[in-house]
């Protein structure tokens, strides 16, 4: 039967590798993705799928169905790009490689008893689409959900690590800067000393624990007391409980620019909380013999751990779901993700050649586990339990 999954990825080849290119000509940010969106539906629908556009009060969202077997195999799309940068995470692959992992399963969907769903995810760079639609009620059927990511080397059973998206706000008071600084309350003040702060905190950091953020707003002119100012910040941790100890650290820094700076603070969460991936064990270790049968050698199991990936809501789907989010390598010329130089590599043949590994091996992976009764029937009462 995946003999049959991989002769429809490989007839549908051509129009998976020109979906990559042209989800990658023209990137779009989070929660805007329509032209993306429109382009891997409409090659679903080519391939017979029945399609929900704007599912889950998200315009940019869809799903896409084939079949009517009890056991439904989600797989998920992703399509935003990075500002700026554009599509220097790859979701071009990952969304070509969805697409075609989809196609692939349709062929063989009445054989396994399964239905297919292409689950088009917006907004993983920064939004959390994955989170609203789980909350939503996106996922409630779902037995698996599978999806891959491009990186610069395969790893099967990968990583991530909790993600808490939050701005920081000061309120001081304006002045002129020269005339009358005395009147002031100064806001970018309060922005340095937190700032500060936090530098000082990473030293006492858990391992695992993470702090980065920028400035978005550090005043209007030189000559003006800064009476607002605002930051940009992700904390990350290995786990929910080490991300809520950070949390509450990170806040006292924030705090403490405040008092020192006589301002006041808000702190306000811009995406919903990402937990950490938790690949399940039986599906990472089916996709790693596939992967390795199409010529891949992925990173040995004992070093995933040492290699998170950042942070994404499909840990949030994998709490809730069996599922896995591996990473397809692609020659990158030594260019990492978030690079621009890793966009450019995310159109070579390399990439496109991880496109349709990446599709067989996830439609591989989900006939296998179809086709075990007992994965099968462990998964059907993962459902049930929900």
């Amino acid at each position: 039967m995946t003999s049959d999954a991989d002769r429809a990825i490989e007839a549908a080849s051509d129009g998976l590798i020109a979906l990559s290119h042209s989800i990658h000509a023209e990137p779009e940010l989070a929660f805007d993705e329509h032209r993306s969106a429109a382009k891997i539906v409409d090659l679903l629908r080519s391939g017979g799928f029945e399609v929900r556009a704007g599912i889950a009060d998200l315009p940019t969202a869809f799903d896409a169905r084939f079949g009517s077997g009890d056991l439904v195999v989600g797989i998920c799309a992703e399509y935003d790009a990075l500002p700026g940068i554009g599509h220097a995470c790859g979701h071009n692959i990952i969304a070509a490689a969805a697409a075609g992992a989809g196609l692939g399963l349709a062929a063989v969907a009445d054989a396994l008893g399964i239905t297919v769903r292409v689950i088009g995810t917006p907004a993983e760079e920064t939004g959390g689409g994955k989170v609203l639609m789980l909350e939503r009620g996106v996922f409630d059927d779902v037995g698996m959900a599978l999806m891959v990511h491009p990186g610069p080397f395969d790893i099967t059973g990968a990583t991530s690590l909790a993600l808490a998206d939050i701005a920081v706000s000061y309120t001081g008071r304006e002045a002129h800067a020269s005339a009358a600084p005395e009147y002031g309350r100064n806001a970018a003040d309060a922005a340095t000393v937190a700032q500060v702060a936090v530098g000082l905190l990473r030293q006492h950091l858990l391992p695992g624990q993470q702090i980065h953020g920028i400035v978005s707003d550090g005043g209007t002119a030189p000559n003006i007391v800064p009476a607002h100012t605002e930051l940009l910040y992700y904390l990350r941790a290995t786990t929910a409980e080490a991300l809520a100890d950070l949390t509450e650290r990170a806040g006292n820094c924030f705090a403490a620019g405040a008092l020192a700076a006589g301002c006041t603070h808000e702190i306000r969460t811009v995406s919903p909380t990402y937990t950490e991936l938790t690949p399940d064990p039986w599906l990472v270790r089916a996709y790693r013999e596939e992967i390795i049968g199409l010529g891949r050698t992925p990173l040995p199991v004992e070093e995933e751990g040492s290699r998170p990936l950042g942070s994404t809501d499909m840990g949030n789907v994998t709490n809730v779901v069996p599922g896995i989010h591996p990473v397809i390598g692609l020659d990158s010329g030594g260019a990492v993700t978030h690079q621009a130089a890793f966009a450019d590599a995310c159109v070579t043949a390399s990439a496109d050649l991880a496109v349709l590994d990446g599709a067989r091996a996830l439609a591989a992976t989900a006939a296998r586990a179809a086709a075990d009764p007992t994965q099968r029937a462990r998964l059907l009462e993962n459902v049930a339990r929900r």
